[in-house]
């Protein structure tokens, strides 16, 4: 399938290239291992993190060590999820926007640069788009498309699918696309955003 196909060197190269110019740092590792000790050196000790709902995280086994504890940075997902109160965890919802570090991955990445990034609640978009100063995202090369136009389309047609069929396989009712955000360029300079390729297919 066309959405499921590594990208190759050239189109990578491409990728990269564009996204360097769009003041993105982009670099590129060959496993899921590698990435996980790619984001273990760039976040440092004592570090406020935020995490977007994200199969990439959960396969690269981000989300395992984050529950585990066995890492030396503030976690604000533990601290949203054991608090039981309904107002009380939407009141630290918000507040974890603003943490110093928030990792998710991306649903497409057009070879000319722009960025695709769907939310059903839009709870990641703040933190993807301004309130969060340092952003890193893993994506497998599979998700490098020609163009956003082209973006669009792996989204509606294969991502939303596919993200459907695994939320109601854990017991929810499926999913919907609530807000999508098209990342252009950073220009705010107290901002560094990462984007880590993995050259294994990883996510939707």
């Amino acid at each position: 399938m066309k959405y499921e196909t590594l990208a190759s060197k050239d189109v990578l190269k491409k990728t990269m290239e564009a996204l360097k110019a769009r003041n993105i740092n982009v670099e590129f590792v060959n496993t899921k291992e590698d990435a996980l000790k790619r984001i273990n050196k760039l976040i440092p000790p004592g570090a406020e993190v935020m995490t977007g709902g994200s199969t990439t995280l959960d396969q690269i086994g981000f989300t395992d060590m984050l529950k585990s504890g066995k890492h030396p940075w503030r976690n604000f997902k533990d601290e949203i999820l054991a608090e039981k109160d309904p107002a009380k965890q939407m009141e630290l919802r918000k507040k974890s926007v603003t943490s110093e570090y928030f990792l998710g991955s991306v649903h497409a990445v057009a070879e000319t640069g722009e960025i695709l990034i769907v939310n059903a609640t839009g709870s990641a978009i703040p933190s993807n788009s301004f309130s969060s100063d340092n952003v890193i995202w893993i994506a497998g090369t599979q998700k490098i498309v020609p163009t956003l136009e082209d973006g669009f389309k792996r989204v509606y047609e294969y991502c939303v699918p596919l993200e459907d069929k695994r939320m109601k396989s854990i017991g929810y009712p499926g999913t919907t696309i609530g807000k999508i955000l098209i990342f252009e360029r950073e220009i705010n300079e107290n901002r560094k955003v990462t984007l880590i390729f993995v050259n294994e297919k990883l996510g939707f």
